[in-house]
């Protein structure tokens, strides 16, 4: 009897997304899975590798094998999921996603998305996080080449081991508007921000702010060899890139050497 390929998912748009469901889809077609699904009640969208410290957790039932967590973050979900749902044996993999719209360079830091995946090589677990980049004209959004893709990506990690070393995972982000595209590997692109918030006042006077939407402005990394992740997808391939846990700036060391002393 073959045994069964574990495969934990979760997300930051919430349990009802499309892109969730569509993951899962995509997930069930392949033989010999067994798919657990852990995700936030509500959106958290840019809640980045936040956990909850201050207030319970509660676990809910949607379906077989498909619980959401009441209030919780993706960090949350996977956290808790390997406490409880997997004590005895952890999953072979974890995905997090499909997320509506894109996670490239520095947006990562902000990700729930690629926080989930984080989590989950904190916990030695292979892990991809994938991003759907979106034409918000089109709200529904089509996710049929990232489901071709993660089948694709999760076969190949099957058949021989995930790419990556420890404490590292696969960021990938899916061009709009094609349903066929091939991969590029690539680094994290150097994104412009801006500052935009939106004031509002209701019926009484009272002040609110919204935070605004960035327009995806990126360059290249100078001294950066290679392709960033929003060069590919300007160029309508399948941004994969790795990323790494370890922030520190060891270019940095020597400098900050001298400076001390």
């Amino acid at each position: 009897m073959n045994k069964k390929f574990k495969i934990l998912v979760t997300n930051d748009d919430g349990y009802e997304a499309k892109g969730l469901l569509c993951l899962v889809e995509a997930l069930k077609e392949l033989a010999d899975v067994e798919v657990m699904v852990v995700a936030p009640a509500n959106e958290k969208s840019a809640c980045g590798h936040s956990l909850t410290l201050v207030r319970p957790l509660r676990f809910v039932g949607v379906d077989d094998d498909f619980f959401k967590l009441d209030d919780g973050t993706p960090s949350d979900c996977v956290y808790l999921s390997l406490s409880t749902i997997y004590q005895d044996s952890k999953p072979d993999l974890l995905v997090s996603g499909i997320n509506r719209g894109s996670n490239m360079g520095e947006d990562i830091t902000y990700s729930g998305t690629a926080a989930g995946a984080m989590e989950g090589v904190l916990h030695d677990i292979p892990s991809i996080a994938i991003s759907q980049v979106m034409d918000f004209t089109n709200p529904a959004g089509d996710f049929s080449l990232a489901q071709k893709t993660i089948k694709k990506l999760v076969t190949k990690i099957r058949e021989g081991k995930f790419p990556l070393p420890a404490r590292e995972f696969l960021n990938v982000n899916i061009p709009a508007d094609t349903t066929e595209a091939k991969m590029q590997v690539t680094y994290a692109g150097y994104r412009f921000y801006a500052n935009d918030s939106h004031l509002h006042r209701n019926p009484r006077g009272e002040e609110h702010y919204w935070l605004g939407l960035h327009p995806l402005d990126f360059s290249p990394r100078e001294g950066a060899s290679g392709v960033s992740d929003y060069e590919a997808i300007k160029a309508g391939m399948i941004s994969v890139t790795p990323i790494m846990l370890d922030l520190s700036a060891y270019k940095s060391m020597q400098r900050l050497e001298d400076w001390i002393d």
